[in-house]
């Protein structure tokens, strides 16, 4: 196979999100192969001439770094709009679990291409994703094929006494979890990692917590992730099993460590909060399922003033009931405002959680989150020019964050290769994806 030509794109506005934060108007950046070559302000742009490689002139758009969600269920995308006005534990009951008990290879397919489809239209490039007990490597397959970041793994779960039909052996759960891992950790090039997914600690049994993580330790970069603090009956019910909260819980088993990657958090205790300070643990913020569950508000601030890591994710269609990065950001800055006023996360603050904060989450800070020489070529072109956006050069932050929608984003590059390209999906059929989700939801409805 041919190598592709360097490529040199101009436009309007680069934010960076560098060491200095810079913003570079009139600029560029040179991408050869995967990475970006280099990043180039307006005179050398200009000194470029004649190009050694292709050009696109991107006009008057503006240039981002790729937005990172750190917690999402591909397989849960087809229900969306099937499970609202319940909180948690009823929402998975009711809902969830008998929906995903009833997926076939097809409809989990159907489900995970709808979902890529809509995370890079609004402009995500990579994701951690949570599966379900079995069809993990359809999902697998549709992040390979279309060219997403990802990393993935099944959900693990050896306890369910409200829906047993989804549910398996603890020796199966790892079993299988691990012969996933050996298979996709790294595949594609490094785009596809592997994350252990016990679902929370209502569903998983001691032993299964503390083989999953130690399996961890096998794969270098390979994460934990998990569901933890997440709703007030919740954390009774871990308290009444466990004796103990959800995170003290976790470091009681030796499973709270640095990979520990931990959605939601909204109860957590200020002994849990230093707890997760002291172990190095990721807080993966999900302010619309939050509030659509009726679960409450995660203490962002707060975490962030102890330093401790925070990224976003829309979690799942059924709970939010979009995929949508943008009104992740716009709500993780508002929603804290009653509390701590309105100059608390601002806008720089959520764009950095939407960006670098999911790189520094999954240990990608090194090629991902920013537009620098040497990081991988997962960028977004937006187009800030539109009737319900103010000046971007105002401020550019304050542009994306409060006011920006899927709508704004132009083109979509992963790894170098274009994904979405000028408003047209290059890497689906998106006519069929629709039809084919819509037919596999009728059929996954007649099983129930």
């Amino acid at each position: 196979m041919s190598t592709p030509p360097r490529l040199l794109i101009r436009c309007g506005l680069i934010v960076t999100m560098d060491p200095a934060r810079r913003i570079i108007r009139g600029g560029g950046i040179i991408v050869n192969g995967s990475l970006i070559e280099s990043v180039l302000n307006a005179e050398e742009v200009a000194a470029l001439r004649p190009f050694d490689g292709d050009t696109m002139d991107a006009g008057a758009l503006t240039l981002i770094p790729g937005f990172i969600q750190t917690h999402i269920h591909l397989c849960q995308t087809i229900f969306r709009g099937m499970a609202d006005d319940l909180e948690l534990l009823e929402w998975l009951a009711l809902k969830i679990y008998p929906f995903e008990a009833a997926h076939t290879a097809a409809s989990m397919r159907a489900s995970a291409m709808m979902g890529i489809g809509e995370l890079v239209r609004s402009g995500t490039t990579t994701i951690m994703d949570m599966g379900s007990v079995e069809f993990e490597e359809e999902i697998a397959a549709a992040v390979e094929e279309t060219g997403l970041r990802a990393f993935i793994g099944k959900a693990m779960m050896d306890v369910n006494d409200v829906y047993p039909g989804l549910r398996e052996p603890t020796a199966t759960a790892i079993r299988t979890t691990l012969l996933q891992a050996e298979a996709w950790h790294g595949k594609a090039g490094g785009r596809l990692q592997y994350a252990v997914a016990p679902r929370f600690v209502l569903s998983c049994t001691d032993p299964l917590l503390t083989e999953a993580h130690a399996m961890t330790r096998s794969f270098p970069g390979m994460l934990f992730h998990t569901h933890a603090a997440e709703n007030r009956r919740e954390t009774e019910a871990v308290r009444k099993r466990c004796g103990m909260s959800n995170v003290e819980f976790f470091e009681s088993i030796g499973i709270l460590r640095s990979n520990t990657c931990l959605a939601h958090c909204v109860w957590l205790t200020d002994k849990e909060i230093g707890l997760v300070k002291e172990r190095g643990a990721k807080v993966l913020h999900c302010p619309s399922s939050n509030l659509k569950l009726g679960s409450g508000i995660a203490n962002v601030p707060e975490l962030l003033r102890r330093g401790i890591a925070v990224s976003l994710g829309a979690d799942g269609a059924p709970c939010n009931n979009t995929l949508d990065m943008f009104t992740e950001m716009r709500l993780a800055a508002l929603i804290q405002r009653p509390r701590y006023g309105p100059a608390v996360m601002n806008a720089q603050t959520v764009f950095e959680l939407a960006t670098l904060g999911g790189a520094r989450t999954l240990g990608l800070q090194r090629i991902a989150g920013s537009i620098e020489p040497g990081k991988k070529a997962d960028v977004v072109l937006l187009d800030l020019n539109r009737v319900w956006n103010p000046a971007p050069e105002e401020d550019v932050y304050s542009t994306i964050v409060y006011s920006g929608t899927p709508e704004n984003v132009r083109s979509v590059m992963i790894d170098g290769a274009w994904i979405y390209r000028e408003g047209v999906t290059t890497m689906m059929d998106e006519p069929h994806v629709v039809e084919t989700a819509r037919r596999e939801l009728r059929l996954l409805m007649n099983r129930l």
